[in-house]
């Protein structure tokens, strides 16, 4: 151990330290040196790939612009989600019945009219036209059942309704 320490407290040992600092000083600007040049290389053949522009920065915005669309998405599906749940209590199907409510009146100016949601409820509408006065009347609708009483048109204009697919129309 003594031998050691002794070689550690000579001329030799810290010329060699030195040289070999100095050895590891070069190599370290000449790493440093090197990966400048790479750098520069890696940019100008960005800038050769994008056309002019940095594609580094190009895939950047281009990311950003993904994740923009993806939040917007999101968005665009909750509110969605909130008209579709609005939709089936919206009128979604018809039936319309004309016919002539007396003999000394022509044309089938009369009707009945269903307005139905998704599930069958809302109302049928009869209108009575006369030569003398028009009347219409609304009977509220409930699984495509009306608790009051309903004339032939009446049943009919709901069983249009209820036959009804706006999706086919």
């Amino acid at each position: 151990m003594e031998g050691i320490i002794n070689f550690l407290k000579t001329d030799t040992f810290l010329l060699t330290s030195a040289i070999a600092i100095i050895i590891l000083f070069i190599g370290l600007v000449i790493l440093i040196i090197t990966n400048i040049r790479i750098k520069k290389q890696y940019n100008k053949f960005l800038r050769k790939l994008g056309n002019g522009s940095n594609i580094q920065e190009d895939l950047q915005k281009y990311i950003n612009d993904v994740e923009q669309v993806k939040r917007q998405n999101g968005e665009i599906m909750t509110l969605y989600d909130g008209m579709k749940l609005n939709l089936k209590s919206c009128i979604q199907k018809t039936g319309m019945v004309r016919y002539n409510a007396f003999k000394d009146v022509g044309s089938d100016l009369s009707f009945a009219l269903a307005l139905l949601d998704e599930k069958n409820d809302g109302i049928v509408l009869n209108g009575i036209y006369s030569r003398d006065v028009s009347n219409i009347y609304a009977k509220p609708v409930k699984n495509g059942i009306s608790t009051y009483t309903l004339s032939v048109e009446e049943e009919q204009a709901i069983n249009k309704a209820v036959k009804y697919d706006y999706k086919e129309q």
